[in-house]
């Protein structure tokens, strides 16, 4: 376990498919003896369908992720772990925003966004939101070597869509420290000292606003 101090007792990870938040959030957790919150998709049955045919099955698959991770967060963040140094999870409940908005019909966003704010006022915002940066290439080749046959599918244009609609959350927000981090020249999963050099950029004590680092390590 490594000493650091309280300045966050929530952080969230945050990235676009394949950028590598849930091996990051494991390896953080590992090190500080965290209490660890993982994002429950695999058993998603909508999932594979959706990528198979999106406009049929995105308002059934955004609603069920709305349910499963308001659940999950109110479960795991209302229940306290005196043995943890705090909490960090791989994933941020605005997500459902920032896919609904770019996989769903006018109509049905405008429904499924009432929805969300209805309980989105109940949950505890994290102290810091670490976003994952890395462009398409680098996401899709993520993407095949973890070898999820329903992931395989993905195109470019969607990992763009998603990528862009990040980029318009955090622009529109003026309360929340966020941190943004190109990782394109990093491989923090297989090299220790590269993981080492992102969990020092991510425990500063950063002050509400966006802060961009593209990572270089030498």
């Amino acid at each position: 376990m490594t000493n650091i101090d309280n300045t966050y007792q929530f952080i969230a990870i945050e990235g676009n498919i394949g950028a590598g938040k849930t091996s990051l959030a494991k390896l953080i957790a590992e090190k500080c003896n965290a209490k660890l919150i993982l994002e429950e998709f695999e058993d998603n049955s909508f999932l594979p369908k959706f990528y198979k045919d999106p406009e049929r099955f995105a308002f059934p698959l955004e609603l069920s992720f709305l349910a499963e991770r308001f659940q999950q967060l109110k479960d795991k963040l209302a229940s306290k772990d005196m043995f943890k140094t705090f909490t960090i999870a791989d994933y941020f409940i605005n997500k459902s925003l920032i896919f609904s908005r770019k996989t769903l019909q006018t109509d049905e966003f405008k429904l499924y966004n009432t929805l969300f704010e209805i309980i989105n006022q109940s949950l505890i915002k994290p102290d810091l939101l670490v976003y994952l940066y890395a462009n398409v290439d680098t996401l899709q080749s993520n993407i095949k070597k973890r070898g999820r046959d329903y992931e395989l599918e993905i195109k470019d244009e969607y990992l763009e869509k998603i990528q862009n609609s990040y980029f318009e959350f955090i622009k529109q927000q003026n309360n929340l420290r966020i941190l943004i981090i190109d990782t394109n020249n990093l491989d923090f999963v297989n090299n220790k000292e590269h993981f080492e050099y992102i969990y020092s950029l991510i425990f500063k004590d950063y002050s509400v606003g966006v802060h961009r680092i593209e990572a270089k390590y030498e």
